[in-house]
Order: C-alpha cells, then sequence, then structure tokens
C-alpha cells in the first residue's frame, strides 16, 4: 500500500498518541518520497501534539522542521527548530538549520551566532563531529563574504584541524592566506599535506604560487572536473547565422566598478555598428557607478540574467542568434562556467577575467599577444590564442585622473624616493618582499607605498618588514579611493615595483597612462607577463627583468638616477599621446578584423 493510501491510518494512531516514532519516520519519509510533503507535515504536526512527553520529541520537531522548510515555510521551520533545541538544548542539528535559515532570511549575524553556539558548546566526538564541521565551514564561508578574512580563516583552519581531508576548504584557506599575507601560505595544518593543499588551490590563487603554465593548466582542469557538468547539450549549431552583422555578446559578472569594465567599456562604445551588434549579458552588482552607466550604454542590448539558471541563461543567448560570445570572468569569483558549457554560440572566447588558462572546453579562443602567450608556451593553454598585432589588453581612453595630491595628503614623507606597488596584497610573495626591503635598506630616506587591502596584510606586511630590519613608518598604505583620486596618486610615485609572478594587470595599464615608470618581471606564465607585454607595446622593454637579481638591481639604479625616471615619464607621455599602447580606436578595429575572419571561417547555414 501506498504511503499517501496508508496515511489516514497513520494519522489517526499520531492523533491518538499511539504511532511509534520509527513508524513516524518511515511514513514521513515515504510521504516525502512520493511527493506529498504537505501530508508529512500534517503527519508531524498531529504526532507533536498528542504523543505527550517522549525522549524523542527533539527529534521530531527538527524532522519536521526539515520537512517545513523544504515546503517553504520559513517561519515554521524557524519555530520547529527552535523548539527542538529548547527541549535539548545539547541537540545541535536545528541550530546548524537555523543558521541556514537566518541566512536565507539576510540576517548574518543571527546565522553567525547559531553557529558560533555550535562551534562553543559542541563536542567534537563521532555524534557532532560532522556538526561541527559544517558550522565551521558556514562560519568561513560567510565571514569571508563579509570580508572578515582572519576570522573566516581561523574557522577554516578549525574545521581542517578537525577533518584535514577538505579539499574545498583548502580551495578557500589558500586564498585566505594570500588575501592576508600570512606566510607561508602553505603553513603547516596536521593531518593535512602540502600536496593536497597544491591540489586543493584554485586556478586564480595559483597565480601567485607558481609561473608555470603547466602547473596552471593543471589547476584548472581540476576545476573543470570536480565542478562542471558533464555531458549538457550544446545549444547552438556550428554555423554562421544568416545576420548582415554580427552578433557579439559580452557576459560578466564585473560590469560594475570594477577593474574588466575599466579596462573594456570604451571598448563596448568603439566597435563598428555597421559590421556588429552588441550585447551584454549581466550577473553583476547594481553599484549605480558612473562606469556601469556607461557600460549599459555602450550596448545595443542588456540582459541581467542574474534571476536565471545557467540553462535558462544559455538558452537566452542561443535565442538571440549571437555568433561570438565573449567571457569576461574566466575562473574567477562569479563564473557561470556551466552556462558556457551550454555553448550557447559557435564561437566562445574568453578575455581579461582570468590571467591563465580557463580549461574549459567550452571556449575556443583566448585573446593574446605574442608577449603574453609566447608560441612556445601555447601548449599549456586550453583555449587557441588569437594574437592582437600589438598588444592583448584594451584600454579606456576617457579616463581622467583628479590634480596631483601633495605627498602629505598621501600620508608620504616630503622627501625621499617613493616605491610603489598598489597589486592587491594577494600578489606580493615572499621572495619579491624580500628585495623590496633590501631596496628600503639600500635607498637612504625612500619609502614602499602599497595598497591599504585589508587590515591584516597591513600588519603582517608590517610584522614581516620588522623582521628584514624595515621599521613601520617605511611602510606607506594607501587607502581605497574613488577612481580619479587613485590615478591621481600615482603623479606622486617615482618607480612601481611589480609583483611575481602574479604581475599588474588593469594596475599597469593606469600606472602607464598615469606616466609613473613600472618595472616588471616577466616569467613563464600569463599572470607573469602582463606587465611586459604593456611595456613592450610601449617601446619599454628595458624595465622588463628576468630574474630577481636583475630586477634588484634596475630598481636600485633607477631609484639613484631621477634624471632617467625623469626621461621615462616623458617617454610615457608621447606613449599615451600616440603610442600603441592606448590606441583603443586601433585596438578595436584590429580585433574586429581577427573576430570577422572567425566567423567567416564558420560554414554556411544549410536549409532543410
Amino acid at each position: 500500500m501506498s504511503a499517501i493510501l496508508d496515511f489516514g491510518s497513520q494519522v489517526r494512531l499520531a492523533w491518538k498518541g499511539e504511532l511509534p516514532f520509527g513508524d513516524l519516520l518511515g511514513e514521513a519519509s515515504a510521504l516525502e518520497a512520493q511527493g506529498a510533503a504537505e501530508l508529512a507535515a500534517v503527519l508531524y504536526q498531529t504526532w507533536l501534539a498528542h504523543i505527550g512527553p517522549s525522549p524523542v520529541v527533539h527529534a521530531a520537531y527538527f524532522n519536521y522542521g526539515v520537512v517545513l522548510s523544504n515546503l517553504g515555510d520559513l517561519a515554521g521551520a524557524e519555530s520547529a527548530y527552535r523548539q527542538a533545541f529548547a527541549v535539548a538544548p545539547a541537540f545541535v542539528h536545528p541550530r546548524l538549520n537555523l543558521g541556514l535559515l537566518m541566512e536565507r532570511h539576510g540576517k548574518l549575524d543571527e546565522a553567525i551566532a547559531q553557529w558560533q553556539w555550535i562551534d562553543n558548546n559542541s563536542t567534537r566526538d563521532d555524534l557532532n563531529r560532522s556538526v561541527v564541521q559544517m558550522a565551521l565551514n558556514h562560519l568561513g564561508r560567510v565571514l569571508e563574504s563579509r570580508k572578515q578574512f582572519l576570522e573566516a580563516l581561523h574557522y577554516l583552519t578549525q574545521s581542517l584541524l578537525l577533518v584535514p581531508q577538505q579539499p574545498d576548504v583548502l580551495h578557500h584557506w589558500v586564498f585566505l592566506r594570500q588575501k592576508t599575507n600570512s606566510w607561508p601560505v602553505f603553513a603547516d595544518v596536521a593531518g593535512v599535506s602540502k600536496a593536497l593543499m597544491h591540489e586543493s588551490t584554485s586556478a586564480l590563487a595559483m597565480l601567485s604560487l607558481s609561473d608555470d603554465p603547466a602547473e596552471q593548466l593543471a589547476a584548472a582542469k581540476r576545476y573543470v572536473e570536480k565542478k562542471l557538468a558533464k555531458e549538457l547539450p550544446h545549444l547552438s549549431s556550428v554555423s554562421r547565422y544568416p545576420h548582415s552583422k554580427i552578433r557579439i555578446g559580452y557576459c560578466s559578472s564585473d560590469f560594475s566598478l570594477h577593474p574588466v569594465s575599466m579596462l573594456t567599456v570604451q571598448l563596448f562604445e568603439l566597435h563598428d555598428r555597421n559590421q556588429f551588434e552588441v550585447y551584454g549579458y549581466c550577473w553583476s552588482p547594481e553599484d549605480g557607478s558612473a562606469l556601469r552607466q556607461r557600460v549599459i550604454e555602450a550596448m545595443d542590448h542588456f540582459h541581467r540574467i542574474q534571476a536565471l539558471s545557467d540553462e535558462a541563461a544559455a538558452r537566452l543567448i542561443q535565442s538571440h542568434e549571437i555568433d561570438i560570445l565573449v567571457d569576461l570572468q574566466g575562473q574567477t569569483s562569479g563564473a557561470r562556467a556551466n552556462m558556457l558549457a551550454y555553448r550557447p554560440a559557435p564561437i566562445q572566447i574568453t578575455y581579461l577575467g582570468l590571467p591563465a588558462t580557463t580549461g574549459l572546453p567550452s571556449i575556443d579562443y583566448v585573446i593574446a599577444d605574442k608577449y603574453l602567450i609566447p608560441p612556445s608556451e601555447a601548449a599549456h593553454y586550453s583555449e587557441k590564442p588569437l594574437y592582437m598585432p600589438y598588444v592583448y589588453q584594451v584600454s579606456d581612453r576617457k579616463r581622467i585622473s583628479s590634480g596631483r595630491p601633495s605627498r602629505q595628503s598621501c600620508g608620504l614623507p616630503e622627501k625621499g624616493f617613493v616605491f610603489c606597488s598598489f597589486n592587491n596584497s594577494y600578489k606580493y610573495s615572499p621572495e619579491v618582499f624580500d628585495v623590496w626591503m633590501r631596496l628600503l635598506h639600500k635607498v637612504q630616506n625612500s619609502v614602499l607605498w602599497l595598497l591599504a587591502d585589508n587590515p591584516w596584510a597591513e600588519q603582517n606586511l608590517i610584522n614581516e618588514a620588522g623582521l628584514r630590519g624595515i621599521e613601520a613608518r617605511r611602510l606607506v598604505f594607501a587607502k581605497r579611493v574613488s577612481p580619479e583620486n587613485y590615478l591621481a596618486q600615482y603623479l606622486c610615485a617615482d618607480l612601481f615595483l611589480d609583483t611575481f609572478p602574479f604581475n599588474a594587470g588593469t594596475t599597469a595599464n593606469d600606472c602607464l597612462w598615469m606616466g609613473c615608470p613600472l618595472l616588471t618581471l616577466s616569467g613563464r606564465s600569463f599572470a607573469s607577463r602582463m606587465a611586459g607585454a604593456l611595456l613592450t607595446a610601449a617601446g619599454l622593454p628595458e624595465l622588463i627583468a628576468h630574474n630577481l637579481t636583475d630586477y634588484e638591481g634596475k630598481a636600485q639604479k633607477l631609484a639613484s638616477n631621477p634624471q632617467q625616471v625623469a626621461h621615462y615619464r616623458q617617454k610615457l607621455g608621447e606613449v599615451r599621446a600616440s603610442g600603441v599602447l592606448f590606441d583603443t580606436p586601433r585596438f578595436v578595429k584590429d580585433l574586429e578584423r581577427v573576430l570577422v575572419e572567425l566567423v567567416n571561417q564558420l560554414p554556411a547555414a544549410t536549409h532543410q
């Protein structure tokens, strides 16, 4: 007999207080399995109302809460969970679920409080270990999203000490250590091997740890293997659509005040509308910025797809008969790799989002130049490089800066050479930091001007400088300011010291645009050759070093030669005015020629 047909007799027993707890669980589970969760809820409700004193009533309240939550009755679920631990305070499972309910309501402080109660009051035995583990992981996840990085790192470390083999936790743990400049990044954790840490490192985090493009490809492929849906249907044909114009779509979660949009906005504006029709597919925050508004206005069609599933978003893109889809995300936060896996367009390209191979089978090409991805390294990319003739990176010639600030207003001393590096702190490595500290020792009265990315990174960097004999006052931290004020800060810097193996990207473009000389170190990987690609296009290859010794020597020499620094400022002014590096109209025309050629290679559509 089906559970639904048997429901009447079971609810009668529950009404009489005669339904055994085991039968209650079995009947409720069977009802849910048959799509009758509402009846399961009625059965729990009836049993709880008539059972009287029972040693298992707390478990019934918990299961009742789960059923209500699955039905979308969040208020009822919350009440059931609270009754469960009111009856049995040591019963931690309902607190875990209540935290998730609070999170769904946007009450993050209450969610955190429930999970912290579990951490502070639960035993770590076999009965509770998995619940404590999940509570610690939820704490790490939510606190990371709130940019409370040190607390997030603490809880994830505790989770690893409890259950060491957790690749997904290590994925976040490694990046949090990078973001807080907690060195070495691969710190000792009991039970966790360095090999597992390495295997769990994300494609993005790997950029700051390795200059080997083969390692980066391996990290990308691990992500694809673990996270990408398999055997999804391909929505587009490989044929060319019969449009009079090529339809190009750009998709991103960064159509906001973000480095990707800072670089690409004028590209969208300058596309030749006689040849191209431009679509934007957006799941970005509505940040109200002027830059976001420029991006929206630059598109012929702008679609917000954050509420759509990956399949629905892919079907929308396919319905627009997009010829070329350009993903500006790669394997970065907010990526929608499964949307791309549906192949909504016959040609799919990655650009700018992740400065490495994506490893995604659905991506055909990557926009590059021959400095950025030398042909000898192309085998380490899952995409085929589309080589631009001068430089891979587009620029926005409309960006403006404020007037030059005073050194005092920037927290800089009135005199002395100013080294700067405004990269995100997770790009800083101990090896390059060693060089920076030696430069401060060698160049009297010099300071190092860094980005104040987060307070824990700032304090750790001060501590690391102290270990190397450098006083805290020699490190100056620039607070985040508006884009125009940020650009103006480069007028007070003498030399930008690039990071390695993860170079400056948009930051290098801004630096050179403002005429500040930049010294980089190039290696083998995409990420380690970004700034070198810009300097090559600027005609300044002498500012590219290829090992740390050369990098340190060039920096020291420039710091003792103000005339040479002034010469580079003048040269960069000429590059800004007439060089290929910032010639955005030329870049757009060059890119469009490449894209037209790709579309022309598609076979013509056949008609039945």
